[in-house]
Parts: C-alpha cells; sequence; structure tokens
C-alpha cells in the first residue's frame, strides 16, 4: 500500500508537517506522498485573488492519485477533506480514506458553509489580497499545544496566505460516500472544536477517538501509524 497524505488550510510543505508518522511508515515498508496545494502557493503561483483555488487543488492530488495503481489510503487533514471528497472520487486505487480533524462536505457545500459566519479568531483575512492566513502568535497555542518544542518552533516556517476563495468554493463529489472510511477525532483540538468533529464523524464508517490537538501525526506518529497499518 501507499499513503497519501493532503495537508490542511494555510500551511505548505506537507511532507514536513507529515515527517514523522512517514518516516515511521517507511520503516515498516510503507511509502507516503504529500501533494502541494496549489491554493496556498505551492505551485508556482501566490495564493490570493485570481489565484489557485478549490479547483487546482483537487486535480494536484487527484493526479498524484492517479499516479499509482497500488493500494491506496488517503490521509486529509482538516481543509484536506474538502479536497479529498472530489479528488479520489472514482479514483479505483483509493481503498480507504482517513479523516484527521476534517471536514466531510456533501456535494454542493463548502468550506464556509461549517463555520458562524465570521473568521475564526487564529485567522488573519486580508479581504484586498484575497487571501487568508494564521495568526502566528496563535498558531502553537490553538494547533500544537501538545507537540514537543522543536515541531513547535518549526511549525510557523511552513504556515502560508492561502486563497481565501476556497472557503466558498463547492465540492461536486464525495468521495467518503463510496469508499471506507474512518474518522480521527482529535479530542484536545482547539482549532477544529471536537463536537464539530464528532458530527462530521458521523459520516465516516468507522470512528477512532484520540486525546489529541490538531496534529496528531505530529504530536502521536506512533498511534498514527499503527492506526493506518491496521486498515
Amino acid at each position: 500500500m501507499r499513503v497519501v497524505f493532503v495537508h490542511g488550510a494555510c500551511v505548505r510543505d506537507g511532507s514536513w508537517w507529515w515527517h514523522r508518522t512517514a518516516e515511521l511508515l517507511q520503516e515498516r515498508g510503507v511509502p507516503s506522498v504529500a501533494p502541494a496545494l496549489p491554493s496556498c502557493g505551492e505551485a508556482g503561483l501566490p495564493g490570493g485573488a485570481g489565484g489557485p483555488g478549490l479547483s487546482e487543488d483537487v486535480a494536484a492530488v487527484r493526479q498524484v492519485l492517479l499516479d499509482g495503481d497500488e493500494p491506496t489510503v488517503v490521509v486529509a487533514h482538516s481543509y484536506g477533506g474538502i479536497v479529498t471528497a472530489e479528488a479520489a472520487a472514482g479514483v479505483g486505487s483509493v481503498r480507504h480514506l482517513v479523516m484527521v480533524s476534517s471536514y466531510l462536505p456533501e456535494v454542493g457545500q463548502s468550506l464556509s458553509e461549517f463555520g458562524d459566519g465570521s473568521p475564526a479568531p487564529f485567522l488573519d483575512v486580508d479581504p484586498d489580497a484575497g487571501t487568508f492566513g494564521v495568526r502566528p502568535e496563535l498558531l502553537v497555542d490553538t494547533f500544537l499545544q501538545d507537540c514537543d518544542p522543536e515541531v513547535q518552533a518549526q511549525a510557523a516556517d511552513h504556515l502560508a496566505r492561502q486563497s481565501v476563495q476556497v472557503t466558498g468554493q463547492p465540492v461536486g463529489a464525495a468521495a467518503w460516500q463510496q469508499v471506507p472510511s474512518t474518522y480521527l477525532v482529535c479530542a484536545q483540538d482547539r482549532g477544529t472544536p471536537p463536537r464539530l468533529q464528532r458530527e462530521f464523524a458521523r459520516r465516516a464508517g468507522s470512528v477512532v477517538e484520540l486525546d489529541a490537538g490538531h496534529h496528531p501525526f505530529l504530536s502521536q506518529p506512533v498511534t498514527v501509524r499503527d492506526l493506518l497499518l491496521s486498515l
């Protein structure tokens, strides 16, 4: 098998966010890859008004999924669930979806429908530039409180300004309706409320709850590896 990791919003360098779990998987002979998301400025064009949006993210992930025919597990984190819902639809090699503190949209839903209509306090939105990002001073306390100091110190270097248009663009498919899925609820998450995660988890085939913050693949990589190997 192989694992494809789809990172969340307002970050870049998915392989860095995934590296602790990736190394443990590689030790067991399981390769993994973390596609670049164009809306986060990872494809040469900056995010922003007129820049890449959800459709470009979907196309980038879908291409990686189609590049191999071995059985594939897709791990979608947070906003990555929006991308994966459409990108993994109809791809025969995808055998399982693992949604980590992730959004599970129905066809026609967008990220903005899952909020209360106002930006989260840890986000900085620039409507003129058409971008949004995580406030660096709130990064650790909101998303990485259970990670070790080394990860906390490095994380800010892997933030990105993302095209805000992705929040309002609807998905055209819902792969989790056809592909076996597991939802990993992060019970100590301060970014995506556990209450909301549990609502999404009802849509998944199975649910695992972990006493972790928003990035369990960094704070508890052995547990995440073992979950993936058990599928």
